[in-house]
């Protein structure tokens, strides 16, 4: 695997020499803010890597002679990180994403007839969910997806490219009828394109994910929003699709008895899906009014001052 030394040199041109202290720096709030978070001194941490409290300080400021992919992949679990943050930790670090053998640790183990066994019976026990789950790849192709999740887009219209039982991320961006389905569809959108930036960090090469982004490109609202709103309203919300599971957006049933329902993403994948390259997320419906009602009070109380 590719290392990198963010080490400053007497010979580093000084645009290079910038460069490199402003990547030190993005590493040494991102590995903070994350270990505050756990309200963890920097002792527990390094007790945590087997290192010394001097060798983590020198981490955390990335004064560090080489990042391999053990020391990032360790610091990461010291620091319980999700998938997200430790691509933003190898991002930061090294400049890349985590290059890991997804098919690996099920290859060991299995053969296609397994494989395809395994993801029969899964198929059947998500059929088995009341709550609407999908299982996607790496370039949100839909892989599997329960009567629950098809139900909720079954009036949806033929489209050519955006069907949501195809490609979720295409259905929210470019499908017609996702507006009536994603109520608020903007936030919905910027949410979408947040998250196809991450995705293109983690998997630039995914051919599906480059064409989602050429048509946003083709698109000029969807291609404003992607270039301005969408990295300032990251920058505000600190959010995306999947990896803040406190949001709660809201979404219209098609059965006039669920009618509006709150909407919050769960990624919840087994190590037998993610050896796939696969994720599993569960659209999680709840009553729009318990959803939203710490948030109305607020707006409440700040209407009666």
């Amino acid at each position: 695997m590719r290392t990198h030394s963010y080490q400053t040199s007497a010979h580093e041109p000084p645009g290079e020499a910038l460069a490199t202290e402003m990547q030190a720096n993005r590493l040494q709030y991102f590995l903070k803010g994350r270990r505050d978070h756990l309200d963890l001194s920097q002792c527990q941490v390094a007790e945590r890597l087997g290192i010394s409290d001097r060798a983590y300080g020198d981490w955390e400021r990335g004064r560090i002679k080489e990042w391999t992919d053990e020391k990032l992949y360790g610091l990461a679990e010291a620091l319980e990180m999700s998938e997200y943050q430790t691509t933003r930790l190898f991002l930061y670090a090294v400049g890349r994403a985590p290059q890991p053998d997804l098919h690996a640790a099920f290859r060991h183990t299995s053969n296609d007839t397994d494989i395809a066994a395994f993801l029969g019976d899964y198929a059947v026990m998500l059929n088995a969910l009341s709550l609407p789950t999908v299982v996607l790849d790496q370039g949100w192709d839909v892989k599997m997806a329960n009567a629950a999740y098809r139900d909720l887009f079954s009036k949806v219209r033929l489209h050519p490219t955006a069907m949501p039982t195809t490609n979720f991320l295409r259905f929210g961006l470019f499908h017609p009828d996702a507006s009536a389905v994603l109520v608020d569809h903007l936030k919905w959108q910027l949410a979408m394109l947040a998250q196809l930036t991450s995705s293109l960090e983690r998997n630039g090469h995914d051919p599906v994910l480059q064409a989602i982004r050429r048509d946003v490109y083709l698109h000029p609202a969807l291609r404003d929003a992607y270039l301005t709103d969408m990295p300032n309203w990251v920058l505000g919300s600190g959010a995306d699709l999947v990896h803040h599971e406190g949001t709660v957006r809201e979404l219209r049933h098609p059965d006039p008895g669920i009618g509006l329902q709150g909407c919050r993403l769960l990624e919840e994948t087994p190590r037998s899906l993610k050896a796939l390259g696969l994720i599993r997320l569960t659209l999680v419906l709840v009553d729009v009014e318990d959803s939203l009602m710490p948030e109305r009070h607020a707006s409440h109380h700040h209407h009666a001052a």
